[in-house]
């Protein structure tokens, strides 16, 4: 493959709902493109975009894939990403490095759950976007119904650059509305001729123009004022619509059908004149230092972005990288500026698919990949060692769902823990953590699937079975009472040396969330200082095991005022019993309850889903604290306990058609009402007799 100048080339992210039709869209751009002599699909698990092994057999993407067609003198990276909202750690990671996304819709549905989010995503990097309504051959295909929903739903601004020659079954081109022009199904990769508008379309493909040259006059003052005057000239035209595309105040509307291969030529004619190239798309900051950046060209000093980590337990790990500036050479030392760490390259390759290409270098603006780096990770700059800079990382969503995890065989947790710090570096946002209450090993991810899929490439990889339960939920244990002078001694006399430890206390509860307090008061040495700590210690451990339920005890306060020591038979274990002994006894008498985490909840959801929301909300203990309206969404924000909330992903899938989300984050504890209590405390006790 050739190298091209920074200025030829596109960096392209193809982002959709679920089943839209990305990757055959990209499959149809590769073989226009002259990489593939015959296109591949889905339904066969022959496309280059999903190669691995649980893409083909679920017929869908999971992973971001790193596409290669070379069109018009350009070259386009066109980078698939997966639809499923469970795996859109991906997603943010091919958003953060493209300069502009495709969005694709399905004509049969027109804008979906799934479309609704990848665009919101869209808008958080501020990409320029251009719609492409895929399967216009299909049964119930509606140019003008997917359009509508666009315009209703993603409340944007869509203007039509092509129009549809015939439907389902008879569609069988596209109009260009800008050049005026037919372009009807092609026989094989070669550009397709252009051929006259048809007569019963002739009418409709003016108004089109019109409103289309009005867009692109709005996007410049010197334009609009032509505009006003005469005619705008092809030329004017297109630089009217690429400043509108560049900076957001309009999307363009293309169709077609990706496995006809119909109008997808002019989609890819589209990318390249209207989708900003590396250089247009500007210098990179430092993200410590705005006043330090980069210019995209390949003759400046070294920056590039790690933006996603492929693990492999025979080969290494796989990194995929952009060059924001200057030229990545093989066999060199550079500067990992996130870590703080030098860092040996190999020799970097393009990728098309899972087809590695050689190449002596990337420049300013390209993509390309390193095997086997040492201490690079996902979200990592990589730069000159002589003119250090740090580009922004790459943003995860948060997990909204947790299983306890552990092998499914016996000695295989060393294994298991060096599987899900392996797959954790391929996909950051699955993460992996010990509760240090519960004592469980924790998965967290962005949907079930998302650890479904994970479990699967564990044993692929690393041949590690494991199985999954909920979480429990880390629940602690307080006190509502204040007690006065608990007494206990631990006394013990079994020949030679004894035991004796006599301890008094006074318990009060604190305030949530201030923990534990140990305040000593022994005056006149009635108990020696050395001993003190013992009976904090005793203290201590007995908080661990909980009084009720077996959770830790928090937020209480023990005043150590009295006591008695023996010469002789003292000693810190003695007091260490004797303290324990004394605040279990003080804890039984000051009205012990049950603590459980209370989670700060936002949810967005449709209007139309608002009142089923908040009434699923009351049900789950929750209390809502207010509502936000933004655009044809409500923004919902509650407090509900996290015991009801284990499944919630799930269920709000189910409640919005996938069309509402929400985040959680932990806020504070509270008191467990009494029923429910009553069924925790049931639960821990049945758990112990079993064990």
């Amino acid at each position: 493959m050739r190298q091209y100048r920074t200025e030829k080339i596109r960096n392209i992210g193809i982002i959709a709902h679920s089943g839209a039709g990305k990757t055959s869209v990209i499959e149809a751009m590769l073989y226009n493109g002259g990489a593939i002599e015959r296109m591949g699909s889905v339904d066969d698990g022959n496309t280059v975009a999903d190669y691995a092994s649980d893409e083909i057999e679920r017929k869908t993407s999971l992973n971001c894939s790193v596409c290669i067609a070379e069109w018009g003198d350009h070259k386009l990276n066109l980078i698939d990403t997966p639809g499923a909202e469970d795996f859109y750690g991906d997603l943010h990671s091919v958003l953060r490095v493209v300069d502009a996304v495709i969005v694709v819709v399905d004509a049969t549905t027109g804008v979906e759950g799934g479309t609704e989010k990848v665009w919101e995503i869209a808008d958080k990097y501020e990409l320029p976007r251009i719609l492409f309504i895929n399967k216009m051959d299909k049964e119930n295909a509606s140019f003008e119904n997917a359009l509508a929903s666009i315009s209703d739903i993603l409340e944007t601004r869509a203007v039509p650059t092509q129009l549809p020659i015939g439907k389902e079954e008879q569609f069988a081109g596209v109009v260009d509305v800008i050049q005026d022009a037919a372009y009807l199904e092609p026989n094989g990769s070669s550009p397709v001729a252009k051929s006259d508008v048809p007569d019963d379309l002739a009418g409709a493909a003016e108004e089109s123009r019109e409103a289309l040259v009005e867009v692109a006059a709005e996007s410049d003052d010197e334009l609009i004022e032509k505009y006003f005057e005469g005619e705008l000239s092809d030329e004017e035209i297109q630089s009217g619509l690429q400043t509108g595309i560049f900076e957001n105040q309009f999307v363009p509307v293309l169709c077609g059908s990706a496995l006809k291969n119909i109008g997808v030529q002019q989609l890819m004619d589209m990318i390249i004149s209207c989708c900003p190239s590396p250089v247009q798309a500007g210098p990179v900051q430092d993200v410590e230092d705005e006043a330090k950046t980069r210019e995209p060209s390949a003759d400046t000093s070294l920056s590039a972005l790690v933006f996603k980590t492929i693990a492999d337990p025979f080969s290494g790990q796989l990194s995929l990288f952009r060059v924001y500036s200057g030229t990545l050479t093989g066999d060199e030392q550079v500067s990992n500026s996130t870590r703080g760490e030098m860092e040996r390259l190999g020799k970097p390759t393009f990728m098309n698919g899972k087809k590695a290409i050689n190449t002596p270098n990337v420049p300013a603006g390209d993509i390309g990949a390193l095997t086997k780096l040492n201490v690079t990770r996902t979200g990592d700059t990589l730069c000159a060692r002589d003119a250090p800079i740090k580009l922004p990382g790459v943003e995860f969503p948060n997990a909204v769902i947790s299983y306890a995890i552990s092998p499914a065989r016996e000695g295989d947790d060393e294994k298991l823990i060096t599987a899900l710090t392996r797959i954790g570096e391929e996909d950051p946002a699955f993460k992996i953590e010990r509760n240090d209450v519960t004592k469980q090993l924790l998965v967290s991810g962005l949907g079930e699937l998302h650890i479904t899929v994970n479990r699967a490439r564990i044993v692929e990889k690393f041949g590690v079975e494991t199985q999954v339960v909920p979480p429990k939920v880390p629940y602690r244990e307080t006190v509502r009472r204040r007690v006065q002078n608990v007494q206990e001694r631990h006394k013990k006399q079994s020949g030679g040396k004894g035991q004796f430890g006599d301890v008094t206390i006074n318990l009060a509860p604190l305030e949530r969330g201030e923990g534990f307090e140990f305040v000593n008061n022994i005056k006149g040495g009635v108990i020696p200082s050395n001993y003190i700590p013992a009976v904090e210690k005793g203290i201590r451990q007995r908080m661990e095991r909980g009084a009720i339920a077996g959770y830790p005890l928090v937020d209480i306060q023990i005043d150590l005022h009295d006591g008695k020591y023996h010469d002789v038979d003292s000693s810190d274990m003695a007091f260490q019993i004797a303290g324990s002994m004394a605040f279990a006894t003080a804890v039984g008498q000051a009205d012990p309850c049950l603590l459980e985490p209370i989670m700060n909840v936002s949810i967005s959801v449709p209007d139309q889903f608002m009142g089923s929301i908040i009434g699923d909300l009351n049900g789950r203990r929750g209390q809502v604290m207010g509502v936000e309206q933004t655009g044809k969404r409500q923004a919902i924000n509650a407090i509900v306990p996290l015991a009801e909330m284990l499944r919630y992903s799930i269920d709000l899938r189910s409640m919005t058609s996938a069309r509402g989300k929400f985040t959680m984050e932990f806020a504070h504890y509270e008191i467990v009402p009494d029923d429910v209590a009553q069924k925790v405390i049931a639960a821990s006790k049945t758990e112990e007799e079993e064990a």
